[in-house]
């Protein structure tokens, strides 16, 4: 029988959850994460004042070291997010969607590459081992946005939108987390965390649709192609800003 998963008052990983009427899916979650892990851990579902009554739901599912942040007023997934990152006390912060089609079992992967000298491990739909088995519309639109992405800005990360990350938190001391917008923040943290000499690595895992509740984002062309053209302006911007770490203190991966 193998050891028992551990959650501290210390923790060494921090499991943030942004949360929006996932009332079907969080306790089964927690259970799932808590039981991945092996080292001292802490998950805070960051919820977005849900309807369905998900933030009473986690709060009542009995798994250790679960937090719960209920935010009135105020919604958005970099937020949240950004609120989890906020209330974090362990070295790590790994986020994910909570929808199940990110699978809480390759968790250990990517703190597996964080262990051997990764500062930031981005699961990848693209990397080896990874696929995209969502609906052909987000599929291919998510293709269309990393392939643009990439291009513009001259970097080898495949999977610059992806939403599931492990990252040392020390990085955030260096690279300001943007708050606002959907996948917009996730490029941003990769690009500037590249430029200022963080080493990110990629894990390959299959991304799936959600079975129940309700998405952050409307699966509409009209919505992807909105959200295409957010993503191209502040590529653009990304492009041509100044780096947010002094030239001194950039960090020699060479």
């Amino acid at each position: 029988m193998g050891a028992e998963p551990k959650a501290a008052d210390r923790p060494e990983v921090t499991i943030v959850l942004p949360t929006y009427n996932e009332a079907g899916n969080i306790a089964r979650l927690l259970h799932e994460i808590h039981g991945a892990l092996r080292m001292p851990h802490e998950m805070i579902v960051v919820d977005d004042d849900s309807p369905d009554g998900t933030w009473r739901i986690a709060a009542e599912a009995g798994v250790p070291g679960t937090r719960v942040e209920r935010r009135t007023g105020e919604r958005g997934l970099a937020g949240a997010i950004a609120r989890g990152i906020d209330l974090a006390r362990g070295d790590i912060v790994v986020w994910m969607d909570c929808d199940f089609s990110m699978p809480p079992g390759k968790i250990p992967a990517l703190l597996d590459a964080i262990g051997a000298g990764a500062d930031i491990a981005v699961g990848s739909r693209y990397a080896a081992g990874g696929r995209d088995a969502r609906p052909f519309v987000r599929a291919f639109t998510s293709i269309v946005i990393n392939h643009m992405a990439r291009r513009l800005l001259g970097i080898h990360v495949t999977d610059l939108d992806s939403g599931f990350m492990a990252v040392k938190k020390q990085v955030f001391k260096t690279i300001p987390f943007k708050r606002t917008g959907h996948g917009e923040y996730c490029i941003a943290l990769i690009y500037n965390a590249h430029r200022c000499g963080f080493k990110v690595v990629e894990t390959g895992y299959e991304c799936t649709d959600r079975t129940t509740g309700e998405s952050k984002t409307n699966a509409s062309l009209f919505v992807f192609i909105k959200h295409g053209l957010q993503y191209l302006g502040m590529v653009l911007g990304l492009r041509f800003a100044r780096l947010p770490c002094a030239p001194a203190n950039r960090i020699d991966r060479s």
